[in-house]
């Protein structure tokens, strides 16, 4: 079973940035979801192992960047321009890898990490 170990999550004020860290046991695609109160889990983005495909959704398309270091089996989330709706808890998310494609569905994962909360002030 996959282990995956998040840190970087905290409190920003709006137009700030953040790095969010995953470090997996082993070598997997890797996809980052967000859950804010009330809300279903969606996907941020996603990155195929060894690296060459990446998938984000429209809302973060330019401000934030997924990538990964494969020595370190660490996948990582940079966001910048951060805004309130952006406030959300963030996971890590693990699957086989080989696809060809990233998914952007939850339940194609099949391991996640604890969640680190992210909070954007105005």
């Amino acid at each position: 079973q996959a282990l995956l170990v998040e840190s970087g999550g905290g409190l920003v004020q709006a137009g700030g940035s953040l790095r969010l860290s995953c470090k997996a046991s082993t070598r997997y695609d890797m996809g980052w979801f967000r859950q804010a109160p009330g809300n279903e889990r969606e996907f941020v983005a996603g990155i195929s192992w060894p690296g060459k495909v990446v998938s984000y959704t429209d809302a973060v398309k330019g401000r934030f960047t997924i990538s990964r270091d494969n020595a370190q089996n660490t996948v990582y989330l940079q966001m910048n321009s951060l805004n309130s709706e952006d406030t959300a808890v963030y996971y890590c998310a693990a699957r086989g890898y080989g696809f060809g494609y990233v998914s952007r569905s939850p339940a194609d994962y099949l391991y996640w990490g604890q969640g680190t909360q992210v909070t954007v002030s105005l």
